[in-house]
């Protein structure tokens, strides 16, 4: 029943949008990038990765992306299951910013704070399809999102192109992009994708090894908040992976924030650029992972919010600790700490955000 209402209210929004004049022609679809054995599969629901599908070490298939099996679960998911989240991606403390002399509001959902955007963000709307090509050498999709001055608080009109393209060997490629129209606005976009290396609903991840390309992390609030304003060395804290680490040897000294247990951290990247951030091993699968990104921050979230009753794909249902999120983007809540890299971006000027989730088994 829920489904169904879910569904139905969803094919009410797409109605909607084919009657509005500027959304003319949008379609909520799945989308399937497939090169050899290797394949991904989205929807232009909130830009998200529905799946991605590889070989382990013995040649067998697994997705190791958490998430739904239908458009009408990803539509009623409050977990962000796979989604780019924007404008403004992570918190925003009370819901309220200053720029250029003015207050601005946002939509608060998250307690007292925005979180992802706020209720409407980028990952609960509809992604016009630009481009796609689901096979050949390189098979990409290209999604593109106009944000309208006063969305969910934010200020202007904002352009926002996202690519996400296969290459050899088994390689992701999300290249985002986004340029302010008219007025100075905040922007920082992340992809949120659990992966589980396992294969989605396998078990836990605190077997799998992670090294960091980190040697400072901003330490957060029980909000999950950089209230302090500080950056503090790794070294000689639970937080330390510099050297490859199983998730859960220290994750039981770890506080979550909101009373839970477990990484939901926010880390300063080493150096500048695009670079190797992030490298995950899951021994027994033989799979792994290296991430490469641009961005100067890294959130890892290990799914201390996964309570053994949320049900994924296949009939499984999503533990404490299946999956974890490797969250590349700026500083959080940059937007009311002027000591972190700023956000803002003015009028005619471009943001980009790379990453390349490069696996191999």
């Amino acid at each position: 029943m829920v489904r169904a209402l879910a569904f139905l209210v969803l094919l009410c929004l797409v109605a909607f949008s084919l009657a509005s004049g500027t959304e003319a022609g949008k379609r909520v679809g799945v989308y399937k990038l497939k090169k050899g054995n290797f394949s991904v599969k989205m929807t232009n629901w909130g830009a998200t990765i529905m799946s991605i599908v590889l070989p382990d070490s013995k040649g067998n298939l697994g997705d190791v992306v958490l998430g739904k099996d239908t458009l009408a679960e990803y539509f009623n998911d409050g977990c962000y299951f796979g989604p780019l989240t924007g404008r403004v991606a992570y918190r925003i403390a009370r819901g309220r910013f200053g720029l250029d002399g003015k207050v601005y509001h946002t939509y608060i959902n998250d307690g007292r704070n925005t979180i992802h955007g706020g209720r409407r963000g980028f990952s609960k709307v509809i992604w016009t399809v630009k481009e796609y090509v689901g096979g050949g050498h390189s098979p990409y999709i290209t999604l593109f999102y106009r944000s309208f001055d006063g969305e969910q608080g934010f200020p202007g009109d904002l352009d926002v192109y996202a690519t996400y393209q296969l290459s050899s060997p088994y390689t992701l490629s999300v290249r985002t992009n986004a340029t302010a129209l008219n007025k100075a606005t905040p922007v920082n976009f992340l992809q949120h994708l659990y992966l589980n290396l396992g294969g989605q609903g396998s078990g836990d991840v605190l077997g799998h090894t992670l090294q960091l390309s980190a040697s400072r992390y901003i330490p957060l609030d029980d909000e999950l908040l950089p209230s302090s304003g500080r950056v503090d060395p790794v070294v000689g804290t639970s937080y330390d992976f510099r050297t490859p680490t199983p998730i859960g040897a220290r994750i039981r000294k770890v506080s979550g924030g909101k009373g839970l247990i477990g990484y939901d951290t926010s880390y300063v990247i080493d150096g500048e650029g695009m670079q190797k951030v992030a490298a995950v091993r899951d021994r027994k699968s033989g799979r792994g992972l290296e991430l490469w990104a641009d961005q100067p921050a890294m959130q890892l979230y290990t799914g201390n919010g996964l309570n053994n009753t949320i049900k994924g794909k296949a009939g499984k249902v999503y533990e404490r600790y299946g999956g974890f999120c490797l969250e590349t983007q700026g500083y959080p809540d940059a937007v009311n700490h002027p000591e972190f890299p700023s956000q803002t971006l003015r009028p005619g000027h471009v943001y980009k955000n790379d990453i390349d989730y490069k696996f191999s088994f």
